[in-house]
């Protein structure tokens, strides 16, 4: 059994985020329902729950202001949050757990699945990534990204991934040097918290970062070639648009 507190300031949200666990998490128990982050605090160092629901937008602390408030986190935190697309990245970035409001029930089940399967708890570090990444507010790529292995957290730099390879339901990131990273993500995931100025998809199954491009080769259909040599194919249907995007660079 997972016990819970729940933190939002507003009470139709706290109350439907208690119907939405009722209803379709029994392996959740919520041991507090708390409208202020100062309320949160208090009932979080009481009663030691195994995970916090989190509001981010409260008046006078918010989110992230009440989590800086703890030495150590000893519980793991579920942001929910209202922000745009941008800021959904920079959670990705981070590989911190997040709940886009309203909240979607599928959403929810698969957060609190991955919470019993993982039982883990945040770092600085990743906070630290996620600041940082919500900060900038436009279509760059932070200098780090936290990549989620079956055995913990792995931090990278983004400029270090040169190209990332679906394997069924996991992604090999192939970094500088030959390292190979598998990670417990599909290419979507990574392509979702990766694609932007620095990173395309140019294939179902390849992610590359245009930056270490070596090469295009035209012929047997078109094939890319990374600065590590390793060839990578390019669909039919991204030709065109890679071209005229690998042209300005």
């Amino acid at each position: 059994m997972i016990r819970c507190v729940l933190i939002d300031d507003e009470k139709n949200a706290l109350e439907m985020m208690e119907w939405l666990i009722k209803t379709y998490c029994p392996s959740v128990e919520i041991a507090a329902m708390c409208s202020s982050a100062e309320q949160g605090i208090e009932a979080i160092h009481k009663l030691k729950p195994d995970v916090v629901f989190l509001d981010i937008e409260m008046p006078k602390m918010n989110g992230f202001d009440m989590l800086e408030q703890f030495d150590k986190l000893f519980f793991d935190v579920v942001f929910c949050t209202a922000y745009d697309q941008f800021a959904i990245k920079a959670f990705k970035y981070s590989a911190l757990n997040y709940l886009l409001k309203p909240v979607d029930p599928a959403d929810l089940k698969a957060t609190v699945q991955r919470i019993e399967e993982r039982k883990t708890i945040p770092t600085k570090e990743q906070f630290d990534l996620l600041l940082q990444s919500m900060h900038q507010q436009v279509k760059t790529t932070p200098q780090r990204i936290a990549l989620t292995t079956n055995d913990g957290l792995i931090f990278v730099p983004t400029a270090d991934i040169i190209y990332c390879e679906a394997e069924s339901n996991y992604t090999n990131v192939v970094l500088d040097g030959g390292k190979k990273i598998l990670v417990s993500k599909v290419l979507k995931d990574i392509d979702e918290a990766l694609s932007g100025a620095d990173f395309y998809r140019v294939h179902s199954s390849f992610l590359i970062n245009i930056n270490r491009i070596k090469k295009f080769v035209r012929g047997d259909g078109g094939y890319i070639v990374m600065d590590n040599d390793a060839t990578v194919s390019i669909s039919r249907s991204r030709k065109q648009e890679f071209m005229e995007l690998f042209s300005k660079f």
